[in-house]
């Protein structure tokens, strides 16, 4: 009996090894992020460590939970992530809250304001460091080409745009002039519609909505990431008995 129970304990601890070895790891970390305006999910980058990770954070800490997209403003952003719009009185002013700290910028070239692309808030500290929570989703809008010259020249002042920006925002559209001035660390692959849904509600004088769009935000688990990830790869999920029992001994978090 004591064999058989020992065998049992061995064979049991093999295959938690052996389901810890193998779990492997999604490529990405993506937040879903619901309002009653729709659902979006968002991918955020890798390039953005600290802004990835502390966003991570706090939506796993339920931080964002029935927070308020504060500020609306039609063909530009929306923002959120002000912690005292939970309980905000109708006509509060609202966009200075936020945790007891900032997160260092991780401004990159390549990382730019197309249409859905989260950017993280900011003062007009020199460092450019970002709001520990608060963020806004770009609208934007498309350019010509001679918009984007005319952007060049007057609200750049001379500074050239690369053919990358030029790219994207005569085609998906986005926000050119923030690039280089605050760190995008994510961008919607999916639900872009929710934002156009939300930029057109009415505001006041403030840009707040006169009816509060809120918001509730859950990171996908490692397994729902990496079956989104293999979806996305043209692959099935995977769901059997099998991967449903290793996932037991490895933790949904990543």
């Amino acid at each position: 009996m004591k064999k058989l129970l020992k065998k049992i304990l061995l064979f049991t601890f093999c295959l938690f090894i052996s389901g810890s070895a193998l779990a492997k790891k999604p490529v990405f970390h993506y937040v879903q992020i619901e309002t009653d305006k729709g659902s979006c999910l968002l991918k955020l980058y890798n390039e953005t460590p600290k802004h990835r990770d502390n966003f991570v954070k706090l939506v796993r800490e339920g931080y964002y939970e029935d927070l308020m997209f504060h500020r609306v403003i039609n063909n530009f952003m929306i923002q959120g992530g002000d912690p005292d719009s939970r309980f905000a009185a109708q006509t509060q002013a609202l966009g200075e809250g936020g945790p007891d700290y900032t997160v260092p910028a991780e401004i990159q070239d390549s990382l730019i304001h197309k249409k859905g692309a989260i950017g993280a808030a900011r003062d007009n500290n020199p460092a450019k460091q970002s709001s520990g929570s608060q963020f806004y989703l770009v609208q934007g809008h498309v350019f010509t080409q001679a918009g984007l010259d005319s952007l060049e020249q007057f609200r750049l002042k001379g500074e050239k745009l690369t053919p990358l920006q030029r790219e994207i925002y005569s085609t998906i559209g986005g926000t050119p002039h923030l690039d280089k001035n605050y760190t995008v660390f994510g961008e919607l692959i999916e639900g872009i519609e929710t934002v156009d849904k939300i930029a057109v509600v009415q505001t006041d004088k403030r840009d707040r909505p006169i009816e509060d769009v809120r918001m509730k935000m859950k990171v996908l688990t490692r397994r729902e990431a990496l079956n989104f990830e293999r979806e996305q790869a043209g692959l099935p999920p995977k769901e059997g008995a099998l991967t449903k029992f290793f996932d037991l001994f490895s933790s949904p978090k990543y």
